[in-house]
């Protein structure tokens, strides 16, 4: 089932936008904000509280954490064949996510070791794992090729947006009441905020539920979809930029907060200082993801992406010039973010709209599985990675960023490689 939205202009672009959005893919997208509200409160404070609260070391953080991609792998693999089945569709699928996810944030609140937060990592990556192919199967529904980038787009104004409100409430919460383990239990309530809206708003939106067909069967849709050429070879640049991305959530924070240089007697950033940079961070996202979306239309997919992986070897520099610069950290750090913006609102609506167009409608939820896998793989590395540099001497934690800097010529190469793939089809 398709939903006819009108041509996007320059004139009316934010209006059209709004009125455009229709139930089920408006309401996932309200419900997307409301849950990643709560998502604020703990993306960028949940590694520094296990450390400096809990009392576990970066590098048992950083593997604990990878636990949560650990089960994500099995929650995306079921998520997306459940999310393709005429028994289960997007929106139980969905359902079973959020519900997953409330139970993982009260685990959570409760970690006093190791153990606990493995359990609560595992079940919250179940979850995550659970939501992701349902959640972006939708919008692949609801939209149309002409305009699927700026659907996207606009999905993940909603995310960073939620996630700014929520990190600037954190750091509120933090520095007046000190009580990390609430902001665990916002994020709970967030995701009941969110299954309610599922329940009571979002209809089915599968063509195999709306109009019954024989979709393929589960594993013969995974055979096909990973004997895709074209996917296989994007999944690899994704894995890479999704390393990426795992850094600045578990990584950065910590080297914020424990490494920085104030000045000549103060080493590390404070909390509501820290706060404030991530909100400037999301909030620049939520300002030029639209810009964003709109200049780069006019080129394909792979030229967007590779854009955005230059943007990200600039802000891997500019990070590791806030660690050897004799003055003005803070500045740099302030570039570093503001760069990581720009790269992140190039990469994902267009990383989601290339899958779009790469996978058959009978197979969107598996393809955006393989997707989601991405992020899970991206996770799995970077966080114990990351969490291992900040273990080692501050030559090598200062050097860390310089290496991911270099790194991006890889995704870069691949990503001309695939171009040229799609272009001669």
């Amino acid at each position: 089932m398709k939903f006819k939205l009108l041509q996007i202009t320059p004139q009316n672009q934010l209006s059209l936008w709004l009125s455009q959005l229709q139930t089920p893919v408006g309401m996932l997208i309200v419900g997307r904000f409301l849950s990643e509200v709560g998502t604020g409160f703990t993306l960028f404070y949940a590694p520094i509280f296990f450390v400096n609260q809990v009392g576990l070391s970066a590098t048992t953080v950083g593997i604990a954490l990878t636990s949560t991609s650990v089960a994500g792998v099995f929650g995306r693999i079921l998520g997306g064949s459940l999310a393709d089945s005429q028994e289960w569709g997007r929106r139980r699928t969905l359902l079973l996510a959020t519900a997953i996810s409330t139970v993982g944030s009260l685990v959570l609140a409760a970690t006093n070791n190791f153990t606990t937060l493995v359990i609560g990592s595992l079940i919250v990556g179940l979850g995550i794992g659970f939501y992701w192919p349902a959640g972006e199967s939708v919008i692949a529904d609801a939209s149309q090729t002409d305009n699927r980038r700026e659907i996207f787009a606009l999905a993940r104004v909603a995310d960073n947006l939620g996630l700014a409100i929520g990190s600037v409430l954190a750091g509120w919460w933090v520095a007046i009441a000190g009580n990390y383990r609430g902001l665990f239990i916002v994020d709970a309530i967030s995701f009941m905020v969110f299954f309610t809206v599922i329940y009571l708003a979002i209809h089915e939106t599968s063509e195999a539920q709306i109009l019954p067909s024989q979709p393929p069967p589960p594993l013969a849709s995974w055979i096909a979809a990973l004997s895709d050429r074209r996917l296989l070879i994007y999944v690899a640049v994704n894995i890479t930029f999704t390393t990426y991305i795992a850094q600045l959530h578990s990584t950065l924070p910590i080297y914020l907060k424990n490494f920085v240089r104030v000045d000549d007697n103060t080493l590390g950033l404070a909390a509501t200082t820290i706060s404030s940079l991530f909100a400037w961070h999301l909030a620049l996202a939520v300002i030029c993801q639209f810009p964003m979306a709109r200049a780069l239309k006019q080129y394909s997919h792979t030229i967007a992406l590779t854009i955005s992986a230059i943007l990200w070897a600039i802000g891997f520099s500019l990070m590791w010039v806030s660690a050897i610069a004799p003055h003005y950290h803070l500045l740099w750090v302030t570039l570093a973010l503001t760069v990581f913006a720009l790269a992140l609102v190039s990469y994902t609506p267009f990383a989601a709209s290339l899958v779009t167009d790469l996978a058959p409608e009978s197979q969107r939820g598996v393809y955006f599985s393989i997707n989601a896998l991405c992020w899970a793989f991206g996770h799995f590395i970077g966080s114990p990675l990351g969490g291992w540099a900040l273990d080692q001497p501050r030559i090598i934690a200062d050097n860390f960023w310089l290496g991911f800097s270099l790194s991006v010529l890889i995704p870069a190469a691949i990503l001309q490689y695939l171009n040229r793939i799609l272009s001669s089809e």
